[in-house]
């Protein structure tokens, strides 16, 4: 076995708990941070790079997504084992981020020493849930899923990232520049999320979006 320590990529987008992310790390010699990133393609070439052995990635990032980010490091980087470490419920995002390609989730509200836990689980191989959430996952899989009735269940990740842009108050025009798409293509979106939300018109998507925003189960 080998004493060398584990490369650890961080993606965080607020510069101070960053930094605080790699005070915390660094006190464990098992773990060497070797690089940061604030946005999903920043990160993404970076780690192409430097192979780390792990990524601590955050959902809501400066640009790009979370989500896709894992997404497509689950096909380039599928030797680097990815934690979520997010403000966002575990009850709604953890299994988003589990089938996209994470193998741990940490919310920002627990404990440092979860963060530690977690590195140590998914380098070794093995998910990290809290306790709460794999009792959540054991009584899914014993009683069946429940029928999806939530955004985040429902709708692909596009779509997801189209709805939270409409939550924040953002235009179509402005949704699509923030994307890189085109008008036409974000009314596509907003159409196929009308219809698995089962909403009427734009007033009522526009309301629900804001609504779902305003929950805190927006990434």
């Amino acid at each position: 076995m080998s004493n060398k320590p584990s490369k650890v990529f961080l993606v965080e987008d607020h510069p101070l708990f960053r930094q605080g992310l790699a005070i915390l790390i660094g006190r464990h010699p098992e773990f060497r941070i070797c690089g940061e990133a604030e946005g999903a393609a920043e990160a993404l070439a970076a780690m192409t790079e430097l192979k780390p052995d792990a990524a601590i990635i955050d959902l809501s990032l400066k640009s790009g997504s979370g989500i896709e980010l894992i997404q497509h490091m689950k096909t380039r980087l599928p030797q680097t084992a990815v934690v979520v470490l997010s403000m966002h419920d575990e009850r709604h995002h953890a299994e988003r981020s589990i089938r996209a390609g994470a193998l741990g989730y940490v919310m920002k509200s627990e404990s440092p020493t979860a963060v530690i836990e977690a590195l140590r689980k998914v380098l070794a191989g093995k998910p990290y849930l809290s306790e709460q959430m794999r009792a959540v996952a054991v009584e899914r899989f014993l009683n069946g899923a429940a029928p999806a009735t939530l955004p985040q269940d429902v709708l692909s990740n596009r779509e997801l990232e189209v709805f939270a842009l409409l939550g924040r108050g953002y235009e179509t025009r402005r949704v699509a520049e923030t994307l890189g798409l085109n008008i036409k293509t974000v009314q596509t979106f907003c159409a196929k999320i009308k219809d698995k939300l089962h909403l009427a018109n734009a007033s009522e998507l526009a309301r629900e979006a804001v609504r779902w925003q305003e929950s805190g189960w927006a990434i």
